[in-house]
């Protein structure tokens, strides 16, 4: 059998390759044996909620029959929903942990298994460990001996609308009225994923696109990078009054935005603008969290405003858990996953765009206009990333050069200094670097690169990539 192992977000693996029923069996068994065991003064129950991939209602009927036999009460949505939707459905329902099937924003042909905390956000590495050792290396279950009907009468296993209590919180906690009669129009686009029905009940007056499920998503990863939303992005160019586009992840935990002249807007922009927005305008304080491969202009704005600043490895579960100890006012990563002050401890694309929203119609200013405020603080910047795809032997080769200190100049940038707390990050000054790691959850070697503008930060990822692939 397939040795599974979990990476910075997750297991994901090929449908009907390594993501087989048999293994959703065998690390469903290995999860609801480690619940049982940690629940021991109370029952154990689990939130179960699958994405919009092929064969998605399978894998999570499989996993809750697992979870039944092994004696854990299910809470199992009744439709696809969003990763945020089952984490908070396990904050609503006062479960013991959640179990997403998704691979979030890889291609059609992976799915994935996703593991929630009692808290509402991903389980922390010791957790992971433990249960990665509990996983049996054969599947010892036939689950065509298992008889979901049956679980579902004794009541091990209950049907829920994840969906509708998500939208029922948001709708406590936004000004919804105010969004959909301000003078701003805006569009959305889930990449055909988990997200999709979202704004068809909350703000009828949005902007769809590809918000139907496709199996394959459009033939695209569904990851809102710029190059995967042409769609989103002509869409504006040709309307000529959409005032910002908001674009989600598959499982919609990841938020990418653009501006009414249709300019891709990241995630280090967006994580700026949450800082500014809720510090300044609204007043709440807290710790900054981020990535390793973030922007270095969080540092700055948060030394303007006096706020207590932490970078940690990435991986959301590494947010995490600082939000779990301390006051996080927003934690974020350079991917696209956001958490904020007094939601779930995890990441919500569809929470943080309507923040964003929110921002401009309080402040009555569109998203370029917020943007220039953040830059009058930090300076203009631009952040930019590649992902190499190349045989594990040449990867391990970069990732050992760059321990040894054989990169000292990239084009006619030369380094200053090195960190590595998660890969390795070359610094040209304070505010130019390069950073090159290996993904933890795709056979890619990622390199970014942030400078003054877009031109020089592709400048830096040019000459790296000649230069790494030289030696």
């Amino acid at each position: 059998m397939d040795n599974i192992k979990f990476g910075t977000d997750g297991w994901r693996a090929i449908i009907a390759d390594g993501f087989t029923l048999g293994n959703v069996a065998r690390i469903s068994r290995a999860s609801a044996r480690w619940l049982v065991n940690r629940e021991k003064d109370r029952e154990a129950s689990v939130v179960i909620g699958y994405d919009t991939r092929f064969g998605g209602k399978m894998f999570a009927e499989a996993a809750a029959k697992v979870f039944a036999l092994t004696g854990v009460s299910v809470y199992l949505s009744d439709r696809f929903v969003s990763t945020p939707m089952v984490s908070y459905g396990v904050i609503s329902k006062k479960a013991s942990m959640g179990v997403a099937i998704t691979a979030s924003h890889n291609s059609f042909e992976y799915n994935g298994f996703k593991i929630k905390g009692h808290y509402g956000g991903p389980v922390l590495d010791q957790d992971l460990k433990d249960i990665e050792n509990l996983i049996p290396e054969m599947n010892e279950i036939h689950l065509d001996s298992l008889h979901f009907e049956e679980y579902v009468d004794k009541g091990l296993i209950q049907y829920v609308n994840l969906e509708s209590i998500y939208i029922d919180n948001v709708k406590e906690n936004f000004n919804l009225e105010s969004i959909e009669k301000s003078r701003f129009t805006f569009a959305f686009d889930s990449m055909y994923g988990a997200g999709q029905q979202v704004f068809k009940q909350l703000l009828p007056g949005v902007h769809l696109v590809n918000c139907q499920q496709d199996y394959s998503f459009g033939g695209i990863s569904p990851e809102p990078s710029a190059t995967n939303l042409k769609k989103l992005e002509a869409l504006i160019r040709s309307n000529g009054n959409i005032d910002c586009g908001l674009a989600v992840d598959g499982d919609a935990d990841r938020v990418a935005m653009y501006d009414r002249h249709a300019n891709y807007i990241d995630s280090h922009h967006i994580m700026l603008l949450l800082i500014h927005y809720l510090y300044k305008y609204k007043g709440f304080n807290g710790k900054i969290v981020t990535g390793f491969s973030s922007t270095a202009r969080i540092e700055k704005l948060c030394m303007y405003y006096g706020l207590d600043f932490k970078r940690v490895k990435i991986g959301f579960k590494e947010i995490c858990s600082v939000i779990l100890k301390e006051k996080v006012l927003m934690g974020g990563e350079e991917s696209g996953g956001i958490s904020v002050l007094s939601h779930i401890p995890d990441r919500d694309g569809i929470w943080t765009g309507l923040l964003i929203w929110q921002f401009m119609v309080e402040t009555g200013k569109n998203l370029h206009e917020l943007i220039e405020e953040v830059y009058s603080i930090t300076g203009s910047f631009a952040c930019e990333r590649a992902d190499l795809k190349i045989d594990k032997k040449r990867k391990n080769e970069i990732i050992e050069n760059c321990r040894k200190g054989l990169f000292r100049n990239f084009g006619n940038r030369t380094v200053q200094r090195i960190e590595n707390l998660d890969g390795f990050k070359f610094f040209f000054n304070d505010a130019e670097w390069l950073m090159i790691r290996s993904s933890g959850t795709e056979p890619l070697l990622r390199i970014y690169a942030e400078s003054y503008n877009r031109k020089s930060a592709l400048e830096i990822l040019e000459a790296a990539e000649r230069e790494i692939m030289a030696i």
